[in-house]
């Protein structure tokens, strides 16, 4: 990779408040920053103006992603699915299929993906993903299932990727880097909550954490009862 300083990322689906976090985070590194949101959304980033480049369009569209992550070193994606429609999928699928070789690619999900099936929900959990995905699909306002295949494919490219599967999510101020466990079920990620900005702070860490390549971790607030309780988390 170039100098931190000196490094130019994109960021896939820039105007929600993760990606706009991002964008703070990245520009208080010194990184160039391309983003990348649907057309009506550009005017949530004017705040960035004359900061980012952006590059309006949808982000599952192939061609859009292909100029957006020209001659980066880093793609930051927000994975949210929306629509019935394979947005998530076709989002992925164009980042893994144009970003550059070797490039550092990051992508946020929930905690509900899992990589090898060793992660342990709770009944609760488990009943309430199910129940979500069930009344979302039949309004036809989101596939959570999109997400998944989303994943699936990213971790069986031979790419440089990290999937972050955050917790539940509340606002506030930095608590710092959060911490994390290749699990879901790891006592340290009990209290099952992490402030959004410092999501989006573990999001640009790992694009220089090379520890990070080709895991899928799960995180939560380093300040929650849970992390303070079993300080050997990661």
């Amino acid at each position: 990779m170039k100098p931190a300083a000196k490094l130019r990322i994109c960021i896939v689906g820039a105007s929600g408040k993760l990606g706009q976090y991002m964008i703070r985070h990245a520009l208080d590194r010194g990184y160039e920053v391309v983003a990348v949101c649907r057309e009506r959304s550009v005017g949530k980033l004017e705040h960035f103006a004359g900061s980012i480049e952006i590059v309006p369009g949808p982000t599952d569209d192939p061609d859009v992603i292909r100029r957006a992550v020209r001659d980066c070193d880093g793609v930051l994606t927000v994975l949210v699915p929306y629509g019935v429609h394979q947005y998530s999928t076709g989002t992925a699928q164009a980042v893994l299929d144009h970003a550059p070789p070797g490039a550092r690619l990051v992508f946020s999900c929930g905690w509900h993906i899992t990589r090898d099936g060793q992660d342990v929900y709770s009944r609760k959990f488990t009943l309430t993903v199910k129940a979500v995905a069930w009344a979302a699909r039949l309004i036809r306002f989101v596939d959570l299932n999109d997400q998944v295949e989303a994943c699936r494919r990213i971790f069986a490219s031979d790419t440089r990727w990290t999937v972050v599967r955050g917790s539940d999510l509340e606002e506030g101020a930095s608590q710092g880097l959060p911490v994390w466990s290749r699990h879901v079920g790891d006592s340290v990620l009990e209290s099952n909550r992490t402030r959004r900005v410092d999501y989006a702070l573990f999001m640009v860490e790992a694009l220089s954490d090379d520890s990070l390549v080709q895991e899928a971790p799960a995180i939560v607030g380093c300040q929650t009862p849970s992390a303070l309780a079993h300080p050997v988390g990661r």
